[in-house]
């Protein structure tokens, strides 16, 4: 019998395919159905991959039975954003200038996926090349489930809505300043970008080497600590992907937060809060103290630099990476993200050093700022969700607005500057109609994904904002 997957965590999941009470193929036709019965409103997915799945499906339950259970991800299916390489899977990078590339490797994330178990159901939609806020996908726009007029962010923003809407319990995404936690926090998920180097990048389409992360994105922090747990570790095949031993993150989300100091900046991430986000915040932080964390306040002096800084080193890389392209192919990329790309080929040396220096100075403060607290809490984004550009031509020819100021402010840039990993976790919804997601994002040390796991974990045994499910997909 297949258990409820609007409402079953991973850790679940696995103990009912272990324990024989559902079998992995039985449970891939339950996501694949629910793929077919709501992705055509929401299209979150480029490419579905039913009949792989099936297979390996088959031969999960064939290796379970025979007693070579692998782990916790064995049996449970996923999906990875359409910038991860998939050996025989086309991989689209939501462009028509790659439209129809078929690697023939998989990506480290891929590869480590599956030598766990997972089992792939398919690719998901993003904004074209994963350039960010205003720019499209060559597939279409993606819908938010909560409310089909609202943006479900970008540029991960097929993972995001797939994971909200339930039609696979976990997924890959990227993050350059905020394409994993901006999706999250849209659609009411956790989204997780690790420290720079923690996650193998071989694979993953480069939009900024020094910016980059891949990560998690799923219903819960638990769920998300059993994906950080199989994907993170060296990877000789990225020179950027670090030594650092990986935790058990799942082991130790059992030690609860009792003395964790949190610390709350006095400026630069809550100006210009919208009233709801205000409220979700402070009642997000009072809980924490109930459960017995301290908070302190603390300081960021250069943070409101970091979308300015961040954003000219992410498209002077961009630039460099594509530089080929625009000259072969300039007329297939999404008019805006050409734009951007033939803009950032005329940066001056002197202000890319420039932003390397601001980056510098943020790696300092926020260094200095951990001496004194374990955690940093901030709202996700000041902001409510944007709405499309219009709700009647919310299609694959509409351009979402507004999110420029609210996806890249200084809460989601400053942790790809510095490296540090950031989580984002919900926290409640907006009074409107419809009411909309609202979030909190954590931060930590370099390589201390563990207090966030730890910190967001007793969050949400507390509260019930992450098990709510959009009425459309009920």
């Amino acid at each position: 019998m297949v258990p409820d997957l609007r409402r079953t965590s991973v850790r679940e999941l696995a103990a009912a395919i272990r324990r024989r009470r559902t079998s992995v193929i039985d449970l891939v036709e339950a996501y694949l159905s629910r793929c077919s019965r709501f992705d055509a409103s929401l299209n979150s997915f480029i490419t579905q991959t039913a009949d792989h799945a099936r297979d390996r499906a088959r031969a999960a339950d064939v290796e379970i039975r025979r007693g070579n259970y692998r782990g916790p991800l064995h049996g449970i299916p996923y999906a990875v954003k359409d910038i991860i390489a998939t050996r025989g899977i086309r991989t689209t990078n939501a462009s028509r200038v790659t439209a129809d590339w078929v690697p023939d490797f998989d990506a480290t994330i891929v590869r480590r996926m599956n030598e766990a178990g997972a089992i792939l159901l398919g690719k998901l939609n993003l904004r074209e090349f994963a350039t960010g806020s205003g720019v499209l996908s060559g597939f279409g726009v993606v819908r938010n489930p909560w409310a089909a007029e609202f943006t479900a962010a970008g540029s991960s923003s097929g993972s995001g809505a797939a994971v909200a809407a339930r039609l696979v319990p976990l997924a890959v995404g990227s993050d350059t300043g905020g394409s994993i936690r901006g999706p999250a926090a849209a659609c009411g998920i956790v989204g997780l970008k690790p420290t720079y180097g923690r996650i193998s990048l071989h694979g993953v389409t480069p939009l900024a080497w020094t910016l980059d992360h891949a990560g998690p994105m799923a219903v819960s922090a638990e769920d998300a600590a059993f994906m950080l747990r199989a994907m993170a570790g060296r990877d000789d095949l990225d020179p950027a992907s670090a030594r650092e031993p990986v935790p058990d993150y799942v082991g130790s989300l059992a030690r609860g937060v009792r003395g964790v100091k949190i610390g709350l900046p006095r400026r630069h991430f809550t100006e210009g809060a919208h009233p709801d986000v205000s409220r979700a915040f402070g009642d997000a932080i009072r809980m924490f103290e109930g459960l017995g964390c301290t908070t302190i306040e603390v300081d960021i002096a250069h943070a409101h630099l970091a979308p300015a800084a961040g954003g000219l080193i992410a498209m002077a890389e961009a630039a460099t990476y594509h530089e080929k392209r625009l000259r072969d192919s300039a007329a297939m990329f999404d008019p805006l993200v050409r734009e951007r790309l033939e803009v950032a080929q005329f940066y001056p040396a002197v202000d890319y050093i420039k932003a390397q220096r601001v980056r510098a100075l943020l790696i300092q403060e926020v260094t200095d700022v951990f001496k004194g607290c374990d955690v940093i809490a901030v709202p996700a984004y000041p902001r409510l969700t944007a709405r499309h550009e219009s709700a009647a031509t919310a299609g694959s020819d509409v351009k979402p607005a507004g999110e420029t100021r609210t996806y890249r402010a200084s809460n989601s840039y400053i942790a790809n500057m510095t490296g540090m990993p950031a989580m984002v976790v919900p926290c409640g919804f907006s009074s409107g109609q419809p009411a909309l997601p609202i979030a909190l994002q954590l931060y930590a040390a370099p390589f201390n994904e563990s207090i966030l796991f730890r910190t967001a974990h007793a969050y949400q045994r507390a509260t019930d904002w992450h098990t709510r499910l959009p009425g459309a997909v009920e």
